[in-house]
């Protein structure tokens, strides 16, 4: 019976995440760019570090699909690696942003009095800084690189987390259902996480798919500012801060990865708003 009203769950999100077409453009956008990242080694035409100063600054060709960079590298093929840097940066980020997020958020919601107090102070300050500002600051004393930045993106999206999570704490712990269990001698540990945990993760799925865009614009800034992965390593916003220096020379070595990093955030914007519709209980099956 239970494993039917699952089926029946799933079967009514899909069909309301279907009929937002945005939202089905945004998923398959972000699933292909995913299988890209997956499968590069196999499909990259170049070694994305092979240089090939005889060709640098070449435009689109049939040898060079979206031509060279200033030092003869394959800019299709390092857009094909970079695509696992930047996924993965913004994949870790949000995760250990949102596990630490989702932690204090449901002690402060559980918990409440002074707990709640200094968290959501903590969580107040940390917003009152510009994300962007943030990073910087913590990268600058960490030190540049791919960890670093991680560490960095994650940083700032625990208060994030942590405040959507206290409010949907909030509103589950105070349901009939929790004190009955309460009653019944369930301790503290298994009330969170096996009553009150499974009844938010709504809320958190739409909140990581959306932080993601934001995680690799962060990144792909950082890296701009050459405060993020290092070269040789191929990632978006280095091949942008590269090219920057022939902009009128050569714009394809700035065209190609702002068009990708733009595609993909607009993939995971369009999908995480269709997921905050389709998993909207008020919203009209």
């Amino acid at each position: 019976m239970e494993q039917k009203t699952r089926v029946a769950s799933w079967t009514v999100f899909y069909k309301k995440l279907a009929k937002n077409k945005a939202a089905m453009a945004g998923g398959i956008i972000v699933i292909f760019v995913a299988i890209l990242a997956i499968i590069a080694p196999l499909i990259a035409p170049y070694e994305p570090t092979h240089i090939e100063m005889a060709k640098k600054l070449q435009g689109p060709s049939s040898e060079h699909w979206l031509g060279t960079d200033d030092k003869g590298r394959d800019i299709l093929s390092r857009l094909l690696y970079g695509s696992r840097v930047s996924l993965t940066v913004g994949l870790l980020s949000t995760l250990l942003g949102a596990a630490v997020g989702i932690l204090f958020g449901i002690i402060a919601g559980y918990y409440g009095k002074w707990i709640d107090s200094l968290i959501m102070r903590i969580c107040d300050v940390l917003l009152a800084f510009p994300g962007i500002l943030l990073a910087l600051a913590i990268v600058s004393v960490l030190g540049a690189s791919t960890t670093n930045v991680i560490i960095a993106v994650a940083f700032f999206a625990v208060p994030t987390f942590a405040r959507i999570v206290r409010g949907s704490t909030l509103s589950v712990k105070k349901l009939e259902y929790i004190d009955a269990i309460r009653a019944m001698g369930s301790n503290d540990f298994r009330i969170i996480f096996k009553h009150i945990l499974p009844n938010i993760v709504s809320p958190i799925i739409v909140q990581a798919t959306l932080y993601i865009a934001s995680a690799i614009i962060t990144a792909s800034a950082l890296s701009f500012l050459g405060l993020g992965t290092q070269p040789p390593t191929p990632e978006w916003g280095t091949m942008l801060a590269q090219g920057r220096s022939y902009i009128a020379q050569a714009p394809h070595l700035t065209l190609f990865p702002g068009l990708v990093i733009l595609i993909v955030v607009i993939g995971f914007n369009l999908f995480g708003d269709g997921l905050r519709d389709a998993l909207d209980p008020k919203t009209k099956k």
